[in-house]
Formats: structure tokens, C-alpha cells, sequence
């Protein structure tokens, strides 16, 4: 396949509310997790979530309308806490989550600035 992560992602996130119509219809709901080398991670939520029919409804609804809207040789993977299931750490998360790492990044720093400017002055003052 020779798509980026990024560019499967986004596709996948504009068709989504299309391939999560039979997810809904059934009380359930369907979360993009992320992408990585074409393999796209979700979450089946609400009734779907715990359903024993949960691969069924991956496989052959989800992965099919996928691979017919994107690429025929798009895999689908539903997060259910298995450990066959599980998203690689370096999956792409979308750009939000990048913006929201960094976020976080920036707000760590700011922590560690924070506590070295109260210790600088606790010696100043002989605490």
C-alpha cells in the first residue's frame, strides 16, 4: 500500500459517520484509535463494544466499506483490550493527538521550570 498513515487516517475519519450507519442502527458506536502501515485501529462502543459479534461486525462491515471507499487492502482492527488487539504506541493518532502531546510536553516543561525557580529561591532565602 502506498498511502502515509496520515492520509489513511484522514479518509477513514471522512467516512466514518458512512461506514458507522449498521454500527448505530445496532446501539453501538465506532472511535478511530489510529493508523499504522494501513491497518486502521477502532473501538466498538456502546452495545458493539462487548458484543460477541464485535470481530463479525469489524471484519465483514467495517473493514468491507473501508476497503471499498479506500483501498481494497485496508485491515481493520478492533481495540478490545486483547492482546492481539492492541495499537502499536507509534500508530498515527491524528493531528490533534500531536497537538495535544505537545501540549503536554509544553506544560511538563513549564512544571520543571516551575519547581527549579521555587528550589533556586528556597536556597536564596536559606530554606
Amino acid at each position: 500500500m502506498q498511502f502515509l498513515d496520515e492520509d489513511i487516517y484522514e479518509a477513514v475519519k471522512n467516512y466514518l459517520p458512512k461506514v458507522s450507519e449498521y454500527v448505530n442502527s445496532h446501539g453501538g458506536g465506532l472511535e478511530l484509535l489510529g493508523v499504522k502501515d494501513g491497518t486502521v485501529y477502532i473501538k466498538l462502543t456502546g452495545a458493539c463494544g462487548g458484543c460477541s459479534m464485535s470481530l463479525m461486525t469489524t471484519k465483514m462491515v467495517v473493514q468491507r466499506k473501508l476497503r471499498e471507499l479506500i483501498h481494497p487492502e485496508l485491515n481493520v482492527v478492533n481495540v478490545d483490550g486483547l492482546p492481539e488487539n492492541e495499537m502499536p504506541e507509534d500508530a498515527y493518532r491524528g493531528a490533534d493527538s500531536l497537538k495535544e502531546e505537545n501540549s503536554q510536553d509544553t506544560e511538563e516543561k513549564r512544571e520543571e521550570k516551575k519547581g527549579g525557580v521555587m528550589e533556586n529561591l528556597k536556597h536564596m532565602v536559606g530554606l
